[in-house]
């Protein structure tokens, strides 16, 4: 069964690979994932507020007055809620490259233009095959409008686009309000590829405490549907890569998701949930599916629920809508 597949230029032997997550920081770990079939590594992102915390420590004795640099500071994540500093990253990420033979991509997370982005050329220089821009927007000013955001993430794609020649991945999230044209406009201005959707974490409540609990909760494949919509939209539609996040844990997923026109699948938390072999089992029992349906490879699969074919598809969706509401029947609200 043939499961390759092309990502980024990059020629994969199969769609499955971990997404950005702590488990590359240890590098047993990283091989059990590679032992079971992961087509490449993706390395956790390095945040925007850990460079801007490294910068800010090395300037603020030289240019900025002590209470105005602890009221910023303030602002930022303790030094020890990073596992790796800046510059550990780099060296993980030299030590990871070394550990395996598939591509490595590091991870960029931030959310507006800064000196940051120039670690984008570090990663490349420390070995990294691609890297995915994790773009992390919440807009709480009222005064933001939707096309400055959309702006801004441009800005920061060509401007990482300019300092590197390996290929970049743009992880954005579901919430922009014209989807389509966005990802064309992140197609045309040369990003790689599309990772579909960025999580957001949702904070809760502590009544109790009258606190803001943050935890982390993982993922589960209820989280699907969103993304499957905008795989099979998008499909065929850009130039550059798609790949799907949240919600995959079994083979089941992963085979919507490159029906919908997904080239690569990434696993987290079913990783988290199950351990490194866990993808796999994923794996293998994406290949007997496959199999048993009489596919020869997986480009035979890839897209074909997607709405490449069909000549409108706003008129598709406004139908299964009409559909969904009218077979509700007697339901009362």
């Amino acid at each position: 069964m043939d499961l390759s597949t092309r990502y980024l230029g990059l020629e994969l032997a199969n769609p499955f690979m971990p997404g950005a997550s702590p488990m590359v920081d240890d590098l047993d770990t990283v091989r059990r994932l590679e032992d079971a079939g992961a087509a490449a590594i993706v390395m956790h992102s390095l945040f925007e507020e850990q460079i801007e915390q490294e910068q800010l420590g090395i300037s603020s004795a030289l240019d900025a007055p002590r209470d105005t640099f602890a009221e910023a500071a303030s602002f930022l994540p303790e030094p020890e809620e990073f596992a790796l500093g800046p510059g550990e990253y780099l060296e993980q990420l030299r030590l990871v490259q070394d550990a395996v033979d598939v591509p490595v991509i590091g991870s960029l997370n931030g959310t507006a233009a800064g000196r940051w982005l120039g670690y984008a050329q570090l990663m490349e220089e420390a070995g990294s095959n691609a890297l995915e821009l994790n773009i992390y927007q919440v807009a709480t000013d009222a005064a933001t409008t939707a096309e400055k955001m959309e702006r801004e993430v441009l800005q920061m794609v060509e401007e990482v686009r300019g300092k590197i020649s390996i290929p970049v991945a743009v992880k954005l999230s579901p919430f922009y309000t014209a989807m389509a044209h966005f990802a064309q406009e992140v197609d045309r201005i040369g990003a790689n590829g599309l990772i579909l959707f960025n999580r957001f974490y949702q904070p809760d409540i502590d009544v109790e405490e009258i606190i803001v609990d943050r935890r982390l909760v993982l993922s589960d494949p209820s989280e699907l549907p969103l993304r499957l919509r905008w795989l099979a939209i998008l499909h065929g539609r850009l130039n550059c890569s798609l790949a799907l996040t949240g919600g995959v844990h079994q083979a089941v997923d992963a085979i919507k998701a490159v029906m919908c026109g997904a080239d690569v699948v990434q696993l987290v938390s079913a990783l988290l949930k199950w351990g490194p072999e866990h993808l796999g089992v994923v794996r293998r029992d994406f290949e007997t599916w496959l199999e048993e349906h009489e596919y020869d490879s997986l480009a035979q699969l890839k897209g074909s629920l997607s709405l490449e074919r069909c000549p409108d598809p706003a008129v598709f969706e406004r139908a299964n809508y009409m559909h969904i509401l009218q077979s509700l029947g007697g339901v009362g609200f």
